[in-house]
């Protein structure tokens, strides 16, 4: 299976609350979010089994604020996908942004292991995107929440990371200030496609800054300049995105379907 195929099977999977028939045995991933949690599983090729997402703000800037709330959702995912698969998921892996270290980076670790995944791996976000795409050679801009993440890999090899503030939470923080309305009525405004074409004008400098950080971040690698880049996360839903991040960026981009389920899908890969 392909890995836009995987992606598409993915979000399908989801969206019914349904597992395919493969056999095991099976990899579990769990992405903790700013925005949402998701629990993916796949077969021991990468195929999605199943998953359960759940819309969230239990995570702040890649920091785990919320560890109740983050245990308890991933509690009641990992519930949800047992009761379709009619398994017991006792393993998996997770993942941080880029650069997260210490206790940080330990949390998301506790989370899922509260919740009865013991936890066996633990990847760089942009890296975990990466595996699900089957890159080899290429760049991966992982937008979160709060950060922008980039990973570059060269014959499957991770040879740079970097990561910095500013991601879709300042989008959403740009909507509430622009149209005075609250931060989760914001929130629920990025997410209306049919508003995207009105609010592109608002949270364009936000973009371009994104674009901004990821062009900065590679200018000093003139080797690099011929690699692909991939964009991913909740961020590159917005209608236009790929467009106006090519533009501030200087080069074209590419945006996987369901840019959201692209990290959590790798993390299940290196579960």
């Amino acid at each position: 299976m392909e890995a836009y195929e995987k992606i598409h099977q993915l979000h399908h999977l989801i969206e019914t609350g349904t597992a395919a028939d493969l056999p095991g045995p099976y990899k579990v991933g769990v992405d903790l979010g700013t925005a949402d949690v998701v629990l993916v599983v796949t077969d021991s090729q990468g195929n999605p089994v199943a998953g359960s997402l759940r819309w969230a703000s239990v995570v702040k800037d890649g920091l785990v604020v919320d560890f109740r709330g983050a245990t308890t959702i991933v509690e009641e995912l990992k519930a949800e996908v047992e009761k379709i698969m009619g398994i017991t998921l006792d393993k998996g892996a997770t993942a941080i942004p880029p650069g997260t270290v210490g206790r940080n980076a330990q949390a998301c670790g506790h989370v899922i292991a509260g919740a009865g995944i013991e936890p066996i791996c633990q990847v760089d976000e942009p890296v975990a995107a990466a595996k699900a795409l089957n890159i080899g050679h290429g760049i991966v801009v992982d937008i979160g929440g709060g950060t922008t993440g980039i990973a570059v890999l060269k014959n499957g090899d991770l040879v740079f990371t970097a990561d910095e503030a500013t991601g879709g939470t300042h989008i959403s923080l740009v909507l509430s200030g622009a149209y005075k309305i609250t931060y989760e009525e914001a929130e629920v405004l990025k997410k209306d496609v049919s508003q995207h074409r009105r609010i592109m004008p608002v949270v364009l400098p936000v973009i371009e800054k994104m674009a901004t950080i990821v062009k900065n971040m590679l200018a000093e690698y003139d080797e690099y300049q011929d690699y692909p880049v991939y964009v991913v996360g909740g961020t590159a839903y917005l209608t236009g995105f790929g467009e106006e991040f090519s533009k501030a960026f200087g080069r074209k981009v590419h945006v996987p379907p369901h840019p959201l389920l692209v990290t959590p899908l790798g993390i299940a890969m290196f579960g």
